[in-house]
């Protein structure tokens, strides 16, 4: 049985939604993922926040009350019928227990057992990586194996397999079991 790794923010959860809303309540903007060209979110804000946006990541509850991006839920329930499925994310303070607790909540069929906290995400064993971070999909495929990125403007550069959707990795990956990929 292949192993799929699974990214948590901005792959199975929205993150950028309540990123963005906390950061444009604050600051009087309309940032939105659309106008993130790069990783780098600090070049894309007010000069006045800044490095701060990352700030927002560390608030409480933000990680707990992100929704699910569409189909992820269903899709995840039925790969996981053929696939050994780990959760890898990176964390920063509060997150660690509101990830364990979004899983269990959403996603109590794979369960926080199969949740792993890493930012070296190339150094976990697994067959397939599905990711939004440039600097993951980059180190992942270096290792020989498959990356799949989750398409947003910031990751444009990786040359990778990309989908835009939950629906969509389910029908690449069904193209890649048969070869087609």
């Amino acid at each position: 049985m292949k192993t799929l790794l699974i990214d948590m923010d901005s792959v199975i959860c929205d993150l950028m939604t309540e990123w963005h809303r906390r950061y444009n309540r604050d600051y009087d903007d309309n940032l939105s993922i659309q106008d993130l060209k790069c990783w780098d979110s600090e070049n894309y804000v007010k000069k006045e926040c800044g490095n701060k946006i990352y700030d927002y990541l560390d608030e409480p509850e933000l990680f707990i009350k992100l929704d699910p991006l569409p189909n992820a839920i269903e899709v995840l329930r039925r790969l996981h019928e053929n696939y050994e499925i780990l959760i890898v994310t990176s964390s920063r303070t509060y997150a660690y227990t509101e990830k364990e607790k979004w899983i269990e909540k959403h996603l109590p069929f794979i369960g926080k057992r199969n949740l792993i906290f890493t930012h070296r995400k190339e150094m976990v064993r697994g067959d397939i990586l599905f990711d939004d971070a440039p600097h993951n999909l980059i180190a992942f495929k270096k290792t020989g194996r498959t990356a799949i990125a989750m398409d947003y403007p910031y990751n444009q550069d990786v040359k990778v397999d990309r989908v835009s959707s939950w629906l969509e990795f389910e029908g690449w990956l069904e193209a890649y079991e048969k070869g087609d990929q």
